[in-house]
């Protein structure tokens, strides 16, 4: 069975772009391979230095992601942090890791033009990575178009440390969903914690509501016919709405007869539909936050097992340990 490997940071509360970008394909499958699952909060630190924060966003990606259906019995689910080994593995990775690979490395480029400051953890964020992916023998990693350079940076460290140490590392291959599509934000960008667009899952009602009111939209009159592609709205209705409800939706746009306010509010109500189990479930959850400890101190016992096997391999091809 092939062994699955993603992580996700907790860098802000999660959104619409983070559920169908890369939630529910990591909880689909956690049916198909051996998934293991983390929290990324040693990545989270490149721009996330308010400790509480931290703390609170680590507890709110754990609590998403069990309500919107990981099963822990299914897949292995951890902190990044409570697996020290990859902090090992990222510094043996570093010393033939040349700089000239990461300078090529465009998400560096651009969070820099985005106003982060140029830290050695920001430029050196591709080799942490790739020991989170190395460290747990890992033969499939599902990532977007905009994270498959860095998994070919973690291929090309592999390679290198395979040359020079013999076969330390298995070489993953990437899972790019291309049937996923770019979620866009509430100002057409991709929806993005960077770009203050985001639609969050589990924010209250009335600021759920408030946000997708706010959707820029053209100024067609209501009486106009209007045009469907590129509307954000019919973008996001598509995720959570049923195909007849988007094919009623499409008809009603070209039609002419509807504002865009109807067509809001007809997103808002299936959008609250579609998470309305998975805030039953959140709720449930955040009443025991014991269990929810439970489950990432069991997936970090698990994960350290196979990391701390991979790390004497690893060890003993470099000559740390005989």
């Amino acid at each position: 069975m092939a062994r699955i490997l993603s992580g996700i940071q907790p860098s802000g509360a999660l959104h619409l772009g983070n559920y169908f970008g890369m939630m529910r394909p990591a909880i689909e499958m956690q049916e198909t391979g051996e998934a293991y699952y983390f929290i990324a909060d040693y990545h989270a630190l490149t721009t996330v230095h308010d400790p509480d924060k931290l703390r609170d966003y680590v507890q709110g990606v754990a609590l998403d992601f069990l309500a919107c259906g990981l099963d822990p019995k299914r897949a292995v689910f951890f902190r990044q942090s409570d697996v020290p080994q990859v902090q090992e593995l990222a510094w043996i990775l570093s010393t033939l890791t040349p700089m000239g690979l990461l300078e090529r490395c465009t998400s560096y480029k651009d969070k820099l033009s985005r106003g982060l400051p140029a830290t050695h953890g920001l430029f050196a964020y591709p080799v942490l990575m790739a020991a989170d992916i190395l460290l747990y023998d890992s033969d499939i990693v599902p990532v977007g178009k905009d994270q498959k350079q860095h998994l070919e940076v973690t291929r090309d460290i592999a390679i290198k440390m395979n040359d020079q140490f013999g076969s330390l590392f298995k070489l993953p291959e990437p899972s790019i969903r291309e049937a996923v599509a770019t979620v866009p934000g509430l100002d057409g960008q991709k929806m993005s914690k960077s770009y203050g667009n985001t639609l969050e899952l589990f924010a209250p009602e009335k600021a759920f509501r408030k946000r997708i009111m706010g959707i820029k939209t053209d100024s067609t009159p209501v009486e106009a016919p209007k045009d469907p592609s590129g509307s954000i709205i019919l973008d996001l209705y598509r995720l959570v709405a049923s195909p007849e409800e988007v094919k009623a939706m499409e008809t009603d746009y070209q039609a002419g007869g509807v504002g865009y306010g109807d067509f809001k509010k007809r997103l808002f109500e299936a959008a609250w539909a579609y998470f309305a189990p998975m805030r039953e479930t959140r709720a449930a959850l955040e009443a025991d936050p014991g269990h929810v400890e439970s489950v990432l101190r069991d997936g970090a016992e698990r994960a350290s097992a196979v990391a701390e096997n991979v790390m004497t391999r690893v060890r003993r091809g470099v000559g740390l340990q005989k």
